[in-house]
């Protein structure tokens, strides 16, 4: 077994009325928490029953409800300065990725001891301070942020940037799939394949790939795999969305320490040019990067073939095949829309994507086949 190293959230906390753990997370050891969502939860009063466990805390509180999908770099500052205003001694991120995502940045940026702005930490490892204490609590089975280092933030119109960290770790991840019970079923199934993705390229990652993420990535991958198809059915399943919780939740451990490759690039600049959602992204690109990578991944694709149905039999390349055929009946079944020219996409555009996607190297270095520009502009083409 080679060397490998395996970091994660010390503290996750999982199942249905899991939330009420909360009080005990807390405890009476803070002054004034900050809940950071979007208008949406707000909206839609999902928020209430963390209110209602403050209250029981006698903790203060205050919420910022701002965040919106692929957070612009203002955003995050405007939030930082919310923060540090209420003087905020721990962060509690309720919501999507984004609204994560935020939660992280804000817990770095807006500690009084902390010195480094924004600029000075995109990039890998660049956080050098303490951050305030974290707390996650994902409503939708996707992203999986709630367990990653990463925080992905907006820094053009079109451009998006990474802050990668162990620090960024949360000190507690809470997943309670009563929050995800009323997720529209395009949402549903735009986070159940993004977080697919995640084990899929966690196990093909070229240059971290390691036992531990392989074994979660696959575990991960069974309950997904199993677990989409019940709540697209019927989204009131909350056993089944507890498990796809999970799953997202074990996709992200394996691919914070085996990173993503071609897929997360290429559906970046989607996302970027054209206000697309990460998990539909992602969905679009998928069954031509999986084609494009074959040749190099048929081995590990081939397994993940038969880990999903050990009756299945074949050659390794026909096995590869079954897999991908298989994620094609997920897409399928996805409802999502497929085809770029049904999403007010200009195929005089597909060049410009095909150089975006080029300048994601930290992406691009663990795909397991080398992708060049116009591999990039092929498969933009292949899904025209």
């Amino acid at each position: 077994m080679s060397h490998f190293q395996f970091q994660t959230v010390a503290n996750i906390i999982s199942g249905l009325g899991s939330i009420q753990e909360l009080s005990t997370v807390l405890g009476n050891q803070y002054h004034k928490a900050l809940i950071v969502t979007d208008a949406g939860m707000i909206q839609h009063a999902l928020h209430l029953p963390l209110l209602k466990i403050l209250a029981q805390c006698n903790l203060d509180y205050e919420i910022y409800a701002d965040v919106q999908a692929d957070p612009a770099e203002q955003i995050v500052l405007s939030a930082v300065q919310f923060a540090k205003d209420n003087q905020v001694d721990v962060v509690i991120g309720f919501g999507g990725g984004s609204s994560m995502d935020v939660a992280k940045l804000i817990a770095i940026l807006a500690n009084p001891k902390q010195s480094q702005s924004i600029q000075e930490i995109y990039g890998v490892n660049n956080v050098k301070g303490p951050r305030l204490p974290l707390i996650l609590i994902p409503t939708t089975a996707g992203t999986g942020s709630e367990v990653t280092p990463i925080s992905i933030v907006t820094t053009g119109e079109t451009t998006k940037a990474g802050i990668v960290s162990p620090i960024l770790y949360a000190d507690v991840a809470i997943l309670d799939a009563t929050f995800t019970s009323g997720l529209p079923a395009h949402i549903t199934a735009a986070t159940g394949i993004d977080a697919m993705v995640h084990a899929i390229e966690a196990y093909t990652s070229k240059i971290k790939k390691n036992f531990y993420a392989d074994m979660l990535a696959k575990q991960a991958l069974k309950l997904l795999n199993k677990n989409l198809k019940l709540v697209l059915a019927d989204g009131t399943n909350l056993a089944a969305r507890q498990n796809m919780l999970v799953g997202s939740m074990l996709a992200g451990q394996a691919f914070a320490n085996a990173p993503v490759g071609a897929v997360h690039a290429l559906a970046y600049p989607l996302g970027g040019h054209f206000h697309l959602s990460h998990g539909h992204t992602n969905a679009l690109v998928l069954l031509e990067v999986l084609k494009f990578n074959a040749p190099h991944a048929k081995a590990l694709y081939a397994e993940l073939m038969q880990w999903l149905d050990p009756y299945s039999k074949g050659s390794t390349e026909g096995l590869c095949d079954l897999f991908i055929d298989h994620m094609q009946r997920h897409l399928d079944h996805s409802g999502l829309t497929l085809k770029l020219r049904d999403l007010n996409v200009h195929e005089q555009q597909l060049d410009r994507l095909a150089s975006d996607a080029m300048l994601q190297t930290r992406l691009l270095q663990n795909n397991p086949r080398p992708l060049l520009h116009e591999d990039a502009l092929k498969i933009y083409q292949a899904i025209y």
